[in-house]
């Protein structure tokens, strides 16, 4: 058998890691190593595209209400503000809950824009798969939807977008309405779609008392989901003096039952009893605040039953993200 002939790799330029271009996973790596880009410089790329960010809202306006929106809430809109104002053509940019077909993002025929918060998101940086999927939605053509994608891992966040002394307002909705333009001329279709979501979408109003609270209402009770952006291991331990010292409450029949962890935030659940509305439970929720604070700035070490408090909090505590 004849020998096979040494093979030499032809010359080529040597590219810097920044200068590497993305292809397709299993093909060669521009770099000239001969393995495949997943295996080589494509490693790299994937890690830092899906790298946790853990609290992705952080520096926005309204923190808070981002992790309630993208988590409890069913149905609510904002306006937003952009940097340097709205590029000509687009009348408006509104963050949803959801879009119709789970859309990231849609361009509408007058060139508003709606962008979806509750998507699944291809890397482990919401804001950046936010940001990306808004920059693509602007520049959309006029009635036409924005499909996912994985957002560039140097790519801008939300945070390099929004205005940071824009007001974060959320209006909460009692459907989805706000998805068409004219609902009462809405195609058959649409119209049936917007039914099935009405249907699913679990009561829900926002208190004007403190911020970042949300009532809703279940077929067996009410609850109050109230979203506070203290350090965890801090909050915990004020919930937990409160708790012991039978403070913890907001009114009769009412009971703290845990939390929820949210993209780096704490969100405390109460049980309230079914007859309790939204504008029932603002006062005490005030009340509440008031008490919390106070237990905020304590510095005392926790007393045993406060410690076993603690503990029930904890175990009672489920990771939505």
């Amino acid at each position: 058998m004849a020998k096979k002939r040494p093979q030499t790799k032809a010359g080529r330029p040597q590219l810097t890691d920044g200068e590497i271009p993305v292809v397709g996973a299993r093909e060669p790596c521009p770099c000239g190593s001969g393995r495949r880009y997943k295996a080589c410089h494509g490693r790299a790329a994937a890690h830092a595209a899906t790298e946790l960010v853990q609290r992705p809202f952080e520096g926005l306006p309204g923190e808070c209400d981002w992790v309630a929106l993208r988590e409890l809430v069913p149905a609510a809109t904002v306006e937003l503000k952009l940097k340097g104002g709205l590029p000509e053509g687009v009348p408006s940019v509104t963050l949803a809950t959801v879009l119709p077909m789970a859309w990231p993002a849609l361009r509408r025929d007058d060139g508003s824009v709606l962008l979806g918060l509750q998507n699944d998101t291809p890397s482990g940086d919401i804001s950046r798969d936010l940001a990306d999927t808004l920059q693509r939605a602007l520049e959309a053509a006029p009635g036409t939807p924005v499909q996912a994608r994985r957002a560039p891992a140097d790519g801008v966040r939300m945070q390099d977008l929004l205005d940071a002394e824009g007001a974060f307002a959320p209006v909460v909705h009692s459907g989805f309405e706000f998805w068409v333009q004219d609902p009462e001329n809405a195609a058959p279709d649409v119209t049936a779609s917007l039914e099935r979501a009405n249907e699913a979408a679990i009561p829900t109003v926002k208190l004007t008392g403190v911020d970042a609270a949300y009532w809703c209402e279940t077929p067996d009770k009410n609850h109050l989901r109230w979203v506070m952006p203290h350090p965890e291991e801090r909050l915990l331990d004020a919930l937990a003096r409160l708790h012991a010292a039978g403070r913890s409450g907001l009114g009769e029949g009412t009971r703290l039952v845990g939390s929820f962890r949210a993209h780096g935030l704490t969100v405390p659940v109460w049980d309230l009893p079914s007859e309790i509305t939204a504008d029932d439970v603002e006062k005490p929720a005030a009340e509440f605040a008031e008490r919390l604070a106070a237990a905020l700035a304590s510095d005392a070490p926790l007393t045993p039953e406060e410690r076993r408090a603690r503990g029930g909090l904890t175990n009672r505590q489920v990771t939505l993200s």
